[in-house]
């Protein structure tokens, strides 16, 4: 070894930070390849998975955060075998710079090791979802969205405890006993909050409505769009977005309109008290043609409803199959032009429009 890499800088020789340095420069260059290896390796755990998720999704999916983690771990550990500039040391609000260096160190490594959990999770998602994709139940797909969001919270939990533990000397078990006291307080104080995350558990296992369903709650009227921890987003038929507790989904009333397996149309048409029989059984004989030749309607009734001082009051009731909206809403107004056309012709006035 030369005799100038033996010379002091820093606390340190210079042949300890050539070293480091060609570990750090190493490890650059090599990052993409140890990534790739590694996540190969980490793949093939999961002999299953292949059905679901290719190789190179995989791959895509984690590469990125495994890298940063294996260089910032490589990083960490080299430089800890550096000593602390004595220049460098001094204090700030109590506290050396080396624990501010050394507890940003491990932060940061932390960090990256729960972005490479969560990409995990993100992996995990994937075949569940792919699974969920063969099953008819749409609630499936529901329920995988829910753990990945609720298993992601759970690592950001952990990463907060590691950083307590390893970053600011945090004893856990007294870290956990202390929490327990707080989460009571704290489940005290956002008590609707924790109300909503038990009735969220509730819509995903007892599956009152899934995504997709078109549900009554209430005065809202609309498509279900997402199912989150704490609320229910609705797209209503005016196209607005709707906010909705899930608490509120749960306790209240709730029509699944989606679930129906007939739609009702219901027609009123109030004739003129001086209507004569004669035209009224016309009018009567042809609104059952009308709705027999309509193949969409399963069932139906016309019916001489009331007869009264001012109007005689015919109903109209039809039911068809559970038939797209837009559907539904073309055979009403083909209904409603019939009837009109039937009127005109049999020269029948409704009620109002003779004095």
């Amino acid at each position: 070894m030369p005799e100038f890499l033996k010379n002091n800088f820093l606390n340190n020789p210079l042949s300890s930070y050539l070293w480091v340095l060609v570990i750090l420069v190493a490890m650059l260059l090599l990052k993409g390849i140890i990534s790739r290896f590694l996540c190969s390796i980490l793949y093939g755990f999961f002999p299953q998975a292949k059905k679901y998720v290719e190789r190179k999704k995989f791959i895509d999916l984690v590469l990125i955060p495994m890298e940063w983690f294996i260089v910032w771990t490589v990083v960490v550990f080299s430089l800890h075998k550096l000593k602390f500039p004595e220049l460098l040391k001094f204090e700030l609000y109590k506290v050396s710079t080396e624990d501010i260096a050394d507890s940003a160190g491990k932060t940061i490594l932390i960090v990256f090791f729960i972005r490479l959990l969560t990409r995990l999770i993100d992996f995990f998602a994937l075949i569940f979802e792919a699974k969920a994709n063969q099953t008819a139940d749409q609630g499936d797909n529901q329920l995988v969205v829910f753990f990945k969001d609720f298993f992601k919270a759970v690592a950001v939990i952990l990463g907060v405890l590691l950083i307590s533990r390893f970053v600011f000397n945090f004893n856990i078990a007294n870290l956990i006993t202390g929490l327990s006291i707080v989460t009571a307080a704290i489940a005290l104080a956002t008590r609707e909050s924790l109300e909503n995350l038990i009735a969220s558990f509730i819509i995903f296992f007892d599956k009152p409505f899934t995504v997709g369903d078109l549900v009554k709650v209430e005065s809202i009227t609309g498509t279900v769009e997402k199912i989150g921890l704490r609320s229910t987003r609705i797209r209503t038929d005016q196209k607005t977005y709707v906010t909705m507790p899930n608490k509120k989904m749960v306790d209240s009333i709730l029509d699944n309109l989606s679930l129906r397996t007939q739609r009702k149309a219901e027609i009123k048409l109030e004739l003129h008290v001086q209507t004569s029989a004669q035209k009224i059984n016309e009018l009567l004989a042809k609104a059952e043609v009308l709705l027999q030749q309509q193949e969409d309607i399963q069932t139906h009734s016309v019916v001489l409803n009331e007869i009264g001082l001012k109007s005689i009051t015919v109903s109209i009731d039809y039911f068809t199959a559970s038939i797209e909206f837009a559907r539904f809403q073309q055979i009403k107004q083909e209904i409603n032009l019939h009837l009109l056309r039937s009127l005109e012709s049999l020269q029948i006035e409704l009620a109002g429009n003779k004095e």
